[in-house]
């Protein structure tokens, strides 16, 4: 490990529903914070709430030599342009020179997915595999896709979750059918909601509750494990990955969803390679150490 690897820096990981900061040397998160998006007040406001945090962090962590912010959407990585996030709404947000301009800083930018496959990579449980798929299931679905040892970096590579699963259901996106419809922390809370009526406070209540013998629970769940195994079997068929990590907050159900995708896609893919399927090593954490690896590449 060089000096620069375990310099402190900044890590500022976006989502559509709470922004998280962190000071992180090598793989090692020291401390963390959390601010709402609050993307319900616009994309614009969403801004400015990244550009206030970024600024709290390096007020707060003068130590810090470089900051590394990761994204979702469509993304110019080499630009510092988040191009269109149809979660939050923003187009063309030049973060690189904003967040520059607002805390002096070298700026490192990406896309949050496939910084979190960067953490898994060099640090996680994708170290010393070269093919495979780390797969964070939040607010979205998307995937890092790492191929003989390399990342794919296109701008729309990885968008597996708008891959049709004929769930009969409108997607964000504008299209239907999506994976994103039935298999992300929200859609299984909508759904299940919108089937009992009953309000829960996240998806990891809906396993719980279809663990218990919930029916309505059980069916929103199968639906989502469906879901995924047929997107899973397209992917494997195409690619043929060693290893698919699964991260986001949906993968802290465990074997809850690890177990019953192994059955399925046993049952449907019955000539292509079985990939071995395991959760982050990070957790919700992956994206964030993802964007350190980007901040300290500004420190050469």
């Amino acid at each position: 490990m060089s000096s620069v690897d375990t310099e402190p820096v900044i890590a500022l990981d976006v989502g559509g529903t709470f922004l998280k900061g962190a000071i992180v040397e090598g793989s090692a998160i020291i401390s963390s914070e959390r601010w709402a998006t609050e993307r319900e007040g616009g994309s614009h406001h969403a801004v400015e709430r990244v550009v206030a945090f970024a600024k709290h962090l390096a007020m707060s962590n003068p130590q810090a030599k470089a900051l590394g912010i990761v994204v979702p959407g469509v993304v110019d990585q080499r630009n510092g342009i988040a191009v269109y996030s149809e979660n939050i709404g923003w187009k063309d947000i030049n973060f690189r020179q904003l967040l520059h301009d607002a805390t002096g800083l070298p700026v490192g930018f990406g896309h949050d997915v496939r910084a979190g496959g960067l953490a898994e990579k060099f640090y996680g449980s994708g170290v010393g595999v070269q093919d495979f798929l780390f797969l964070p299931i939040g607010t979205g679905i998307a995937g890092a896709i790492f191929v003989d040892g390399k990342l794919v970096e296109g701008s729309f590579a990885g968008e597996v979750g708008h891959i049709e699963v004929g769930s009969g259901e409108a997607c964000t996106c504008g299209g239907e059918n999506c994976l994103e419809t039935v298999a992300t922390g929200a859609s299984i809370i909508r759904r299940y909601e919108k089937l009992t009526g009953t309000r829960v406070a996240g998806s990891e209540e809906v396993v719980d509750l279809a663990r218990a013998g919930d029916r309505a629970a059980q069916k929103v769940w199968d639906d989502a494990l469906e879901g995924l195994a047929k997107v899973i079997t397209i992917y494997i068929s195409v690619l043929a990955p060693e290893l698919i990590i699964f991260g986001g907050g949906v993968s802290k159900s465990g074997e809850d969803l690890l177990r019953p995708l192994r059955e399925k896609i046993s049952k449907v893919s019955l000539w292509q390679q079985k990939p071995r399927l395991v959760t982050s090593y990070f957790g919700d954490n992956s994206s964030v150490v993802g964007a350190a690896i980007l901040a300290r590449q500004q420190l050469g």
